[in-house]
């Protein structure tokens, strides 16, 4: 079977952000746009809510969401399909707490994900920024984790695609 049609990624790096802030209901609705091409990754305002609560991202300062919680809110939107709640505090406090500062970090992980995108989705040769620290690694083996997920879950939605064209067509 052939794959799935071809991913194209490019997220916002921090500079990109809106600085301003946001309100909830813009918060998701941006985010969501920006994470589209991944089409299973999405936000709503309950689980930004939840995620506040549950000290994943900081509050927002007066009902409006900034850059870092944005960057947070990208990080974790992408990173909950393949880790467990647990994990996936850690690896925020990872990306919150690196030796990087919060931008970096932030568009490090944009760099991997996009990577590991056209690694996965465009066959080309693999061009990732170099891994030096254990954090690093994680966030590497995470793009990829989440990437072919991502592949994986096409290739399924295909094929249910045309198992149901061929049961409309009368086809067994």
């Amino acid at each position: 079977m052939e794959q799935a049609h071809e991913l194209l990624l490019h997220l916002p790096r921090y500079t990109e952000l809106p600085a301003l802030g946001l309100y909830l209901e813009q918060t998701t609705d941006y985010l969501n746009e920006q994470l589209a091409p991944l089409e299973d990754v999405r936000l709503t305002s309950a689980m930004v809510s939840n995620y506040v609560k549950h000290h994943l991202i900081e509050r927002p300062v007066k009902k409006l969401y900034g850059q870092e919680q944005l960057a947070d809110l990208v990080f974790i939107a992408v990173a909950k399909n393949v880790l467990p709640l647990a994990d996936l505090r850690v690896a925020v406090r990872i990306q919150q707490n690196s030796r990087f500062s919060r931008a970096e970090a932030y568009d490090y992980f944009c760099q991997e994900l996009e990577a590991a995108v056209q690694v996965v989705f465009a066959g080309q040769p693999a061009s990732f920024p170099n891994v030096r620290t254990d954090q690093q690694k994680m966030l590497h083996h995470l793009a990829l984790a989440i990437v072919y997920k991502a592949s994986v879950d096409r290739f399924f939605a295909a094929t249910a695609e045309l198992q149901d064209e061929e049961g409309e067509n009368g086809v067994h």
